[in-house]
């Protein structure tokens, strides 16, 4: 609940006081000739409690409006006559809490200027019409949105297909750049290999080998063998991810060293 900024005067009135209820979105406005306590409770009584009954919170700022004797004994419990509200007061350092008056503010205000005269002193009299074409706002996205829970299952087969459809486009990106590479036996690779105790140093190559490709296994996977190994039948499977052609050159070889400690 709030009250607009000052306006230009019209039919007497200089104030818009606004409430907006915070699940159903439904904005009460109505023009004012003062911002005092008197008119907020009489705004409550009339445009609020006899219509759609007591809210269990009511949520203003610390203006003197609304922080009053007169607003707390109609809000409080004080007798069967009496309504029992609960009245939080949004902080200065943190407004945010009173947040959607504030939002409702402005749609209020973007719509009167384009519905005014150019005097600006006819506003008193489009209020009626501005809350009309903001509740039909309102309502279509309310609308809008118990549709789209009746046809959740729809949307949810959509947002598959939309989602299928992306990592589709993407994978089709990705193996554009990729490079093709095709084995066969016989062929000599270099081997990949990230384990950085075997190769000492930031600026070693991470290439060892040449070895050659005894046998092309299912799903990428090769057998490889080392031909200057002392065990010609040595041989093991690696994934074909690891492993490039090799077209020549000096490349480190895998060598396992094994430390013996005096007895």
């Amino acid at each position: 609940m709030d009250f607009m900024e000052p306006l230009p005067s019209s039919y007497n009135n200089e104030y818009i006081l606004v409430a907006v209820d915070y699940v159903s979105k439904w904005v009460e406005a109505a023009a004012c000739q003062k911002n005092d306590a008197k008119t907020v409770v009489k705004f409550l009584k009339r445009q609020i409690f006899s219509r759609f009954c007591a809210p269990r919170n009511l949520i203003s700022d610390g203006g003197s409006h609304f922080c009053n004797a007169q607003l707390a004994k109609v809000l409080s419990h004080y007798d069967l006559s009496h309504y029992d509200v609960r009245h939080k007061i949004s902080s200065l350092y943190h407004p945010q809490t009173n947040g959607q008056a504030e939002v409702s503010n402005r749609k209020i205000k973007r719509i009167l200027e384009k519905i005014v005269s150019s005097s600006r002193k006819d506003w008193a009299a489009k209020l009626d019409d501005v809350l009309w074409a903001y509740r039909i706002d309102c309502l279509e996205d309310s609308c809008k949105r118990k549709l789209q829970l009746q046809k959740l299952e729809e949307m949810r087969m959509t947002a598959y297909d939309s989602s299928r459809k992306y990592k589709e486009r993407v994978k089709m990106y990705h193996d554009k750049k990729l490079i093709k590479r095709e084995f066969q036996p016989g062929q000599q690779v270099v081997l990949f290999d990230s384990r950085f105790k075997l190769f000492p140093g930031k600026l070693k190559a991470k290439w060892s080998g040449p070895f050659v490709i005894k046998a092309v296994k299912p799903y990428g996977a090769l057998e490889l063998m080392d031909p200057n190994s002392e065990d010609p039948n040595r041989s093991w499977i690696v994934n074909g991810q690891r492993l490039k052609h090799y077209l020549g050159g000096e490349v480190e070889r895998l060598t396992t060293i094994i430390k013996l400690s005096e007895p």
